[in-house]
């Protein structure tokens, strides 16, 4: 069977599987919304008094999440450990599929033939990968992404808007990633010797481009952005922004429910694009504490200049991993280039043996990364409880995060797979913050020796 049958066959296969996924899907309807009180609810040992104690308060905290949401959070947070692995191998087997029966090349072949214009050559090879890729994936993609969302109630989408959302991915992957692909692919034909120096250079270049027009141009193909105008939830947040000198006029909304139900806020953008997002969860389910307590995190980001500084860490990363690509690929190449068709490193059939390179060393610097952005995350944590003074509203969005992610692990897991600190860390750095600021922080904290407020009173 030659190629072209080969992948119309393998295309006719997964276009079944997916009517299948549909049918399947229809019956599958969002989970209800899982609505919060307005007010936090603060336990009795985590009431502020003479004798608090952060430790007994952070235990009460954690007492209020019933065993079986714990066990659920646990479950699909573990599980999650095992996709990174999956994910891993499954990549692997992939790439090596398209090296071992010369897929690559073959691909490489029907680019050349379409034109002699190498950039356009490097073009029409990616969006061929991509597409093969991306049909080869479907079966994890669908499972990881879909079906095991839906199972732990994360996700609101039904099977075809979530596979719209598929296909725009689709769509900004092949524009961006054949811009990329041009760019080094470029680079290396014409710079034989020190073509890594370079590509890391221009990879690193690109990486701050995507991150400027990130909010504004990609954030949009899948959600709505709006500026958030209820002013009872504004006003505090950019009269906390004026008061810690941060020069912001708006705060952005984004319609997340249409997808999932988590909670959650970001800084996003670099330079004049930078701006801080709330999705809608987080509106509709959170307290005023709460939300006071999570921007003002997003404001430590802000501050402490945390995406320059990841930047930065991103630029030694990549010229590391530069450096490891030109020893490895060479090796690689020398051992099984002549096998898999692959003339060279500038030749476009080598992309699958890059990527695949690429992911060992991805997944070997997994510790190293994720506590750096764990680090950055502890950072904003505290910067977010000094300018806020929502110890309470911090440890409730510490409880909402907690359902996706397992509260109470072991500190070598914590180490190897947490890119924020757990959520009984989290609990407990604000419980060690209102034990050491009984006096001056706002309600509900303040309600200490004598101006106590039940959780029933908070308004």
């Amino acid at each position: 069977m030659n190629l072209r049958k080969t992948r119309i066959a393998t295309f006719i296969f997964w276009f079944l599987c997916a009517i299948v996924f549909c049918s399947g899907a229809a019956l599958a309807q969002p989970p209800g919304a899982n609505e919060m009180p307005s007010v936090v609810e603060v336990p009795a040992a985590a009431q502020a008094g003479p004798n608090f104690d952060a430790t007994a308060a952070t235990n009460a905290y954690l007492a209020q999440i019933p065993p079986d949401k714990i066990a659920r959070s646990n479950a699909y947070f573990e599980g999650g450990y095992w996709m990174i692995l999956w994910d891993f191998v499954y990549g692997a087997v992939v790439a090596l599929l398209l090296l071992n029966l010369r897929w690559s090349a073959r691909m490489r072949d029907l680019a050349e033939r379409v034109t002699r214009f190498k950039p356009l050559q490097t073009f029409l090879y990616w969006v061929e990968y991509l597409i093969v890729v991306c049909v080869l994936t479907f079966p994890l993609g669908v499972y990881e992404d879909y079906f095991r969302e839906h199972k732990y109630g994360l996700a609101t989408q039904t099977f075809g808007p979530w596979m719209g959302d598929q296909l725009k991915n689709l769509g900004v992957g092949v524009v961006l990633g054949g811009i990329l692909a041009m760019l080094l692919f470029g680079i290396v034909r014409r710079l034989t010797r020190t073509w890594w120096i370079w590509g890391a250079v221009v990879s690193y270049v690109f990486l701050i481009f995507v991150v400027l027009i990130g909010p504004v141009y990609l954030v949009p193909i899948f959600n709505k952005v709006t500026p958030l105008t209820d002013a009872k939830v504004l006003n505090p947040i950019l009269s906390m922004a004026r008061a810690n000198g941060i020069p912001a006029k708006d705060v952005y909304q984004i319609d997340a429910s249409r997808q999932t139900t988590r909670m959650s806020a970001n800084v996003s953008g670099f330079a004049n694009t930078m701006r801080i997002t709330v999705n809608d969860n987080l509106l509709r389910r959170a307290s005023p504490e709460e939300i006071q307590a999570v921007l003002g995190h997003e404001m430590g980001h802000y501050v402490l200049n945390h995406i320059p500084k990841a930047l930065t860490f991103g630029l030694i990363v990549i010229v590391i991993a530069f450096a490891y690509l030109r020893w490895a690929l060479d090796w690689a190449l020398q051992r099984w280039g002549e096998k898999w068709q692959i003339r060279g490193v500038g030749d476009t059939a080598v992309l699958p043996l890059v990527l695949l390179l690429g992911s060992i060393f991805g997944f070997v610097i997994t510790p190293i990364m994720n506590t750096y952005v764990r680090t950055q995350e502890y950072e904003a944590d505290m910067y977010g409880l000094n300018t806020s003074r929502q110890p309470d509203g911090f440890a409730q969005a510490a409880i909402h995060l907690g359902e996706y992610r397992k509260m109470n692990p072991g500190p070598v897991e914590e180490w190897i797979f947490f890119d924020h600190p757990s959520g009984r860390n989290r609990i407990y750095a604000a419980m060690r913050w209102k034990a050491e600021n009984l006096n001056i922080c706002v309600p509900p904290c303040s309600n200490a020796y004598g101006v106590a407020r039940s959780a029933g009173s908070n308004k």
